[in-house]
């Protein structure tokens, strides 16, 4: 029989080993992932019962060699983990892996002991939802206060207060059968009812702890997930977002063509289609610059039709390095459009529109300016968003903030009467930098 202030302290200790054994688990993105995952492979779920059962076996194994030290022995526990989070299978196997240091210790009912608390406990993970076995709270008191307060107004059958009933249970009968056959059993037996009571409280206990933890793990993973799904589908519309009056325009000069320049109509077609089918398309989030450019090209065309080559210029300082940079799709069309909306057509004589890219410093930088009318006294462009200029200049900036946050950089530049330029800093990626910066040539192309 053990001593009674013994028992209590390991009870404690006892405690204090399943929250470190399972806060350093949970640490690793690896056991997150195994664990975490709905369906497994074969060889994920013997990952994942080797990150478990490992260190827990050699726990046992540490009971059976230092005298006194019973509260490295947490294998009943972890038994019924095993079987409400993974199934009766993979916690037979875990049971058979914890029960051979007692094994070999003479403990010969440690493993028919192990394998009918795997098969409980599997089949209880079986028949209860998924939720209510995270749910379940290791601390007993306030479980039993929330059954009764439930079942007083709506009576029901509670499986989590089962999880509670079972794992007391199963510690009865291995305290009964510890009695029986001290020497083939391991457990903490006494014959004082309130330290039996801390034992049996404490199993539920070194149950619920780890739960607790990986279940806290488990929904930041569900909250970061959700938040990437927002970002993502707020990325999306931004992208799919296009001016209905540019649509309107191009419809126009279309049907104006189509009597007298019908080649030119369907170039403008192709060009409009071309467009719409890139927003429309599900793509990454980013893109090559040479691509954005391409598509930038077909805006451009329909633009310099529509207002007329002597009216509308576009020049291109495109240096070479940057065209193999991914850029975030759909960036430059906005702010074309609010140089051409907001710069040049306000001008009886048109203008020209400027893009230039080049790499600096681990940057790519890429600049679209305009020679129209510039923003008036009346009109303020503070936090690099105009005010009276559409959503074009917002979205590009809302975009940037969600993709790179402050490692991006958004400037304007304005004179009334000469101009406007936009700036734009994206950061690179750090391994092509190291590859490309000391090839980074010093020439510029021109459009």
């Amino acid at each position: 029989m053990i001593e009674p202030k013994l028992i209590l302290i390991t009870l404690l200790v006892k405690l204090g080993v399943a929250a470190a054994v399972s806060g350093a688990l949970a640490r690793s993105r690896v056991f997150q992932n195994l664990l975490f995952t709905s369906k497994r492979r074969p060889s994920q779920t013997l990952g994942l019962l080797a990150f478990i059962v490992i260190p827990l076996a050699l726990g046992v194994w540490v009971r059976v060699v230092v005298p006194n030290f019973f509260a490295a022995d947490v294998s009943f526990e972890t038994t019924i983990l095993l079987g409400i989070l993974l199934g009766p299978l993979s916690a037979i196997g875990g049971a058979i892996a914890l029960s051979l240091p007692a094994m070999l210790h003479h403990e010969y009912l440690s493993l028919p002991f192990d394998l009918a608390v795997a098969i409980t406990a599997g089949l209880f993970g079986k028949f209860v939802e998924e939720e209510e076995v995270w749910s379940f709270s290791p601390f007993v008191d306030l479980s039993i206060y929330r059954w009764i307060r439930r079942n007083l107004r709506k009576p029901r059958f509670d499986r989590q207060i089962l999880l509670l009933v079972l794992i007391i249970g199963m510690e009865i009968c291995r305290e009964w059968l510890a009695r029986l056959y001290p020497a083939r059993l391991f457990a903490l037996t006494t014959h004082s009812w309130p330290i039996r009571l801390a034992i049996w409280a404490c199993a539920a206990m070194v149950v619920g702890i780890p739960l607790k933890v990986w279940n806290a793990i488990r929904n930041e993973r569900f909250l970061e997930e959700q938040k990437r799904l927002l970002l993502e589908a707020r990325l999306d519309a931004l992208q799919r977002q296009i001016n209905p009056h540019f649509l309107f325009n191009t419809l126009n000069s279309i049907a104006s063509l189509v009597r007298f320049r019908p080649e030119q109509a369907r170039e403008l077609i192709v060009k409009l289609a071309n467009i719409l089918r890139a927003l429309l398309k599900d793509h990454d989030f980013y893109i090559l610059l040479r691509d954005e450019l391409s598509f930038t090209d077909d805006y451009l065309d329909i633009e310099v039709v529509r207002f007329g080559a002597e009216k509308l210029r576009v020049v291109k300082e495109i240096d070479p390095v940057t065209l193999d940079l991914p850029v975030p799709s759909m960036l430059l069309q906005p702010l074309i459009e609010n140089s051409i909306k907001h710069g040049l057509e306000p001008r009886i004589s048109g203008g020209t529109i400027t893009l230039r890219s080049r790499f600096e410093l681990g940057k790519m930088i890429i600049e679209v300016e305009d020679d129209g009318v510039g923003i008036g006294p009346g009109r303020s462009h503070s936090s690099g968003v105009l005010s009276g200029t559409g959503i074009g200049m917002k979205n590009v900036r809302e975009r940037l903030d969600v993709l790179f946050g402050d490692a991006a950089h958004f400037d304007v530049t304005s004179h009334p009467g000469r101009g406007t330029k936009v700036t734009l800093m994206i950061p690179v990626s750090e391994d092509w930098d190291r590859e490309n910066q000391d090839e980074v040539p010093r020439s510029s192309t021109r459009a």
